[in-house]
């Protein structure tokens, strides 16, 4: 599974990022299931999942949140309709409107990959959501909350707070495709008994896939994930593939 993937929606991803290509690339690099996660909104979810369903590959809905800390928080949900009531919220608690020629165009898009129209939310900006509330909110919806490439400078948990909050209730913690085995950061993060998993966070179609997790579970399903990551009932994380292409 790749589980962070941006599309033509997010102003940082190129605007290749759309369905068809997204699923192409996907099934070229072998994956069973990806994961649409752009940031704070969820509008070219479906797109991308009826694409996927063409070719019969696993799509699962998600959203990359950014808190008020500027942290980046991966929602995922098993109901679409609790997915675009977590996007609601957070359209509800974000500021602000795009500026195309600052920070990209905010691409809305159908499975066929024809514009339906522009995003003029401030998707790149930070909702005025604490950490605490979007994880919380996430649990509240039935979803899973993973905390976003931590090893990194900014936007991470550990980036931005330097720690990760006692009694925070998250479901795991990612880890980039590139990082190093010596990161302190990602010392942290594995004495913090979190279970780690890693994606690609592709914002190109050539980075789909450079990064993924292999669950043994019973099918492609947010609930069975959560089962993986919890190693519950004979499901369990199986590898972790980096971008250096070592098991570890």
């Amino acid at each position: 599974m790749d589980l962070h993937i941006h599309t033509c929606l997010s102003p940082c991803a190129d605007s290749e990022m759309i369905p068809t290509k997204i699923v192409q690339k996907a099934k070229s690099k072998g994956l069973d299931v990806i994961g649409i996660c752009d940031h704070n909104s969820a509008e070219n979810v479906m797109a991308v999942k009826r694409a996927g369903e063409r070719k019969k590959l696993g799509v699962i809905g998600g959203i990359e949140i950014t808190s008020r800390e500027e942290v980046h928080i991966l929602a995922f949900f098993d109901k679409e309709n609790n997915l675009f009531e977590l996007q609601k919220i957070i359209y509800d608690n974000l500021s602000g409107i795009n500026d195309e020629k600052i920070f990209g165009e905010q691409i809305i898009v159908d499975e066929e990959n024809k514009t339906l129209g522009f995003n003029k939310r401030l998707l790149i900006g930070a909702t005025e959501l604490s950490i605490e509330k979007v994880i919380d909110t996430i649990h509240s919806l039935d979803g899973l909350a993973i905390a976003s490439h931590i090893d990194r400078e900014r936007f991470s948990i550990i980036g931005q707070l330097g720690f990760i909050p006692d009694g925070l209730n998250l479901d795991g913690l990612e880890i980039s495709p590139k990082v190093s085995l010596e990161n302190e950061r990602l010392k942290f993060a594995q004495r913090s008994n979190f279970p780690l998993i890693t994606f690609s966070d592709a914002h190109t179609i050539e980075d789909i896939g450079k990064s993924t997790t292999s669950f043994l579970i019973n099918e492609a399903s947010v609930s069975e994930i959560k089962k993986g990551l919890l190693n519950q009932d004979g499901r369990s994380i199986l590898t972790h593939l980096r971008y250096s292409g070592k098991l570890n």
